[in-house]
């Protein structure tokens, strides 16, 4: 931590954002600090997951047809109960639940959509591989109050986020997160329960030297993913390569290594299935809140055509490819799935 950032808590610098926007209410501030306080709950029992009876899978499966771990449950339905009684949300979306999320009726409604990933990286949960919260946030834009009629306010472009960011939860804790003003870092000291000021205003070089994917997935790919994959791999010292390969299978540990270091997280769509030969990461509670962090960043994310932010959602849990990182990176990743270019 540099001594600028020596005692700022999170709270401080939300706050401080608040007074530089003349249209803000204080309410937005209420619902990221809520937010923390269940990620302060959540952190507290991954820290503590292999001393109790919270290791494991459920034996359910849930709407993404994954296996269920009990952190997954017991981390959903913190952030539900936390969020659901501030009177700033009219809804949630989650990975884990099928269908948007009503805010119960004996609670006030307000303007905002939470839509997240309660525990994202959970399959590695077992072998103490870093996790994560993952969440995006956008203002209603419709006058409906039924949960039945507010699928269209949350299928969202990502673009339309007023902020983003996600929970780390490894060898320490740290919130990153952005309003659309810069991209900072918060650790949680213990010792206090407050997230202080750790990364200010993170700046993704243009330029990484790191490759982040499943390369077992290679023989599922299209001819122009294995070009990209080989051109990373090749020795060339004007371009800086060969990359190095670091893939952790945590989404949010691997982006927030490559988002401090610089670097590409990819995730392209593959040939497992024939019939559905699409990505498997999810656009609104993954894919648009990283796009978001990334970018402000300096950073880009890109399903390989084009920008992530841009993609109109159609569905609560779409799947899409995901190419994301330093901005040099994902669009030489682009000119390569295009056709454009080769090895």
């Amino acid at each position: 931590m540099d001594k600028k950032g020596v005692g700022i808590t999170i709270t401080q610098h939300l706050l401080m954002e608040e007074r530089q926007n003349p249209e803000a209410t204080g309410a937005f501030t209420y619902l990221l600090n809520e937010l923390i306080v269940a990620a302060k709950v959540i952190s507290w029992e991954v820290n503590k997951a292999g001393l109790g009876d919270i290791l494991g899978s459920t034996g359910e499966i849930n709407v993404q047809q994954e296996r269920v771990q009990k952190l997954d449950v017991f981390s959903n339905r913190v952030i539900i109960e936390r969020m659901q009684h501030i009177g700033q949300l009219c809804c949630m979306g989650s990975e884990e639940v099928a269908e948007l999320i009503d805010i119960p009726s004996q609670y006030p409604k307000g303007n905002y959509i939470l839509l997240f990933d309660p525990l994202d990286g959970s399959s590695n949960i077992d072998v103490n591989v870093s996790i994560g919260t993952i969440f995006g946030i956008y203002r209603k834009v419709s006058d409906e109050t039924d949960v039945d009629f507010l699928l269209t306010d949350a299928l969202q472009p990502g673009i339309k986020q007023v902020a983003a960011g996600y929970f780390i939860y490894g060898s320490s804790t740290i919130m990153v997160y952005t309003t659309g003003n810069g991209v900072n870092g918060f650790t949680l000291y213990p010792s206090v329960g407050e997230f202080l000021l750790s990364h200010e205003n993170i700046r993704i070089p243009e330029k990484g030297k790191i490759y982040s994917l499943n390369e077992g997935n290679y023989q599922y790919w299209d001819e122009d993913t294995k070009a990209l994959v080989d051109y990373f791999k090749q020795k060339d010292k004007t371009t800086g390569r060969p990359y190095t390969s670091r893939y952790v299978g945590s989404l949010v540990a691997d982006f927030h290594r490559n988002l401090l270091k610089g670097g590409i997280f990819m995730y392209p769509a593959d040939l497992k299935d024939p019939k559905k030969p699409t990505g498997k990461l999810r656009l609104m509670v993954e894919a648009n809140p990283l796009a978001m962090v990334v970018r402000e960043a300096g950073g880009y994310a890109s399903d390989g055509k084009g920008p992530i932010l841009e993609i109109q959602p159609t569905d609560l849990h779409q799947r899409v490819p995901l190419y994301i990182g330093s901005k040099e990176d994902v669009e030489t990743a682009e000119a390569f799935l295009s056709g454009e270019r080769r090895v």
